[in-house]
């Protein structure tokens, strides 16, 4: 105890007090270290085991320091004596689990010494509730990282939250047509540049251009895709597509996301040239589908739900968000003949889309609209899209009633009024 006064009487935070001495050379080691980190030693300070250590290695000592000092590193609010409490009682207790092992060990019985003082001091009783356990994080792995890796998103949400992330999907296709991540379904006549998102960790924005000059109907000419600077992860990356050019590479000419140590976390794979890119972005939990099917681009996105979210209110403007503005929606049923009729239409739609869902609506518009017989594969596309990306397959197809063309097209329907009227005239 004489020892111990050199010190002074007075008591120092919990976190301090963790500190556990062993043999006399580590505890002049110590003494320097507090000294160099501007922390007064007072009669709290127990033995304080230090990493260097060389303890047998069936003496579990040091783990049962490391708990406590885990434990008691954080203590706060109104119960904190309750806590440091029970972090004692399962000091004690690791000790004893070592007892054994460990008889001999003067850093050891520095512990047990230590902690009857403190038990003492802080009038904590031998028996009651002790500390839960401290999680043990996985071992590394092969690669020399943790396996809690924070460039696989699905990785770190397991580890994190206990359950995998959930996801959400988003597609513009056609002229463009608009699936939104909460499944809502537009047609929109949006000329010009538009964001399709707009969040902390990636920017879409889709060019449209008008199809035929006699019609409000547009289609993606143009895609640019920011994957947003991370810097444990990846470099930003620029993905940029138009029509007749697909690149199956970033703008730099990279196909990966840089040197950085996750720089594998962001990769680019060509699918069908020309015709079909897929960008996997394992950091964040995302895969991109990029189609060309005749004169349109299309856009298909599985992202977790948490990072589509992760924006502010001044990135309020996102198609996949909120759809189309109201604005600047169509509707579907206003077909506008450009050489091809609706009967036509439904039967070049159906062979490829034999379910009569917003797909199938959607590609009977861009085959009126547009004379251009390759937008069913656009339709087709984004539903076989949908059906890699779509968290809920039971939500795949969406109906909307009165949405489709009209069944029967201008030029009939005047045979049929002529015809009409020819035989009212003949009755008469």
């Amino acid at each position: 105890m004489g020892r111990r006064r050199q010190f002074g009487p007075r008591r120092i935070p919990y976190h301090v007090s963790a500190a556990v001495l062993a043999s006399k050379a580590s505890w002049m080691e110590a003494i320097s270290c507090f000294q160099q980190s501007g922390v007064a030693l007072t009669s709290d300070v127990m033995p304080y085991t230090l990493s260097r250590h060389s303890a047998c290695c069936q003496c579990k000592i040091l783990r049962c320091n490391a708990d406590y000092v885990a434990a008691t590193l954080n203590l706060r609010g109104s119960n904190k004596d309750a806590a440091y409490c029970n972090a004692l009682r399962s000091y004690s207790h690791c000790t004893r689990k070592t007892a054994r092992t460990c008889r001999g060990d003067l850093v050891y019985h520095s512990a047990v010494h230590g902690i009857e003082d403190l038990m003492i001091q802080h009038n904590c009783s031998k028996e009651g509730p002790t500390s839960p356990p401290r999680p043990r994080l996985p071992a590394p792995n092969h690669q020399g990282f943790e396996s809690l890796d924070i460039c696989n998103y699905e990785k770190s949400f397991l580890y994190k939250h206990g359950q995998p992330p959930t996801y959400q999907h988003c597609a513009a296709f056609g002229d463009p047509h608009v699936r939104t991540f909460q499944d809502e379904f537009h047609t929109c006549r949006v000329e010009g540049s538009w964001p399709l998102l707009d969040n902390n960790y990636l920017f879409v924005q889709a060019t449209s251009y008008l199809v035929a000059k006699s019609s409000n109907a547009t289609a993606t000419g143009k895609l640019t895709i920011i994957f947003k600077n991370m810097k444990e992860c990846i470099d930003q990356k620029v993905y940029q597509a138009e029509i007749d050019n697909l690149p199956a590479a970033f703008e730099d000419g990279s196909v990966n996301g840089g040197e950085r140590p996750g720089g594998s976390s962001l990769t680019i794979q060509e699918h069908a040239p020309g015709q079909h890119v897929e960008i996997r972005a394992a950091y964040i939990g995302t895969i991109i589908a990029v189609r060309q099917a005749g004169r349109q681009l299309s856009f298909s996105i599985r992202a977790a739900e948490e990072v589509a979210r992760s924006f502010t209110e001044e990135q309020d403007l996102q198609l996949c968000v909120g759809g189309c503005p109201p604005s600047q929606r169509i509707s579907r049923s206003e077909c506008r003949h450009t050489g091809i009729a609706t009967e036509t239409a439904r039967l070049l739609c159906k062979e490829k889309l034999p379910v009569e869902d917003v797909y199938f609506q959607s590609c009977v518009f861009d085959v009126v609209t547009s004379g251009d017989a390759n937008f069913t594969l656009a339709a087709h596309g984004a539903l076989e899209d949908a059906k890699m990306f779509h968290p809920d397959a039971e939500k795949l197809h969406i109906f909307q009633t009165g949405a489709g063309c009209c069944l029967i097209s201008l030029p009939f329907l005047l045979v049929i009024i002529t015809s009409n009227l020819l035989a009212i005239q003949l009755c008469f």
